[in-house]
């Protein structure tokens, strides 16, 4: 055998061997792409219908709290103002009735201070008239 020969047959020999061996691995192995079955489908559908429920029910809770959150301070900012727009009023109605009485008061007062001055003034004239009478005498005196 020539040189040549001899360095070429090696290489030869494990290359045939190499895909020999690479054959008999790929035949050995196979591989198995199994389907689930029917019972596992179901258990993992049941799960993502579980799973969905879950998050559902999670958001409609959220929505729900937030919404009383929400219509809660909106019924104490409107009571605090209904109980502060209450209060004013009341105060003003107060002072409006407390100024129209004492306006009252003091305009009977003066009528009736008008009253008895203006029958004092007329008793003195009647008195003027009738002898004895203090009125009298202080006219004669005049």
């Amino acid at each position: 055998m020539s040189k040549s020969t001899l360095r070429i047959l090696p290489a030869v020999l494990a290359l045939a061997f190499a895909s020999a061996g690479l054959s008999a691995v790929a035949q050995t192995t196979t591989t198995t792409t199994t389907e689930p079955t029917v019972t596992e489908r179901a258990k993992e559908t049941g799960k993502e219908a579980v799973d969905a429920t879950e998050r559902g029910a999670k958001k409609a809770w959220s929505a729900t709290k937030n919404t009383t959150e929400r219509a809660v301070d909106a019924t104490e900012r409107g009571t605090k103002k209904a109980y502060n727009a209450t209060k004013n009023t009341s105060k003003k109605a107060y002072n409006a009735t407390k100024k129209g009485a004492t306006k009252a008061v003091d305009a009977t007062e003066n009528a009736g201070h008008a009253a008895a001055d203006g029958m004092r003034s007329a008793g003195n004239k009647i008195g003027e008239k009738i002898p004895g009478t203090a009125q009298n005498e202080a006219v004669k005196k005049q």
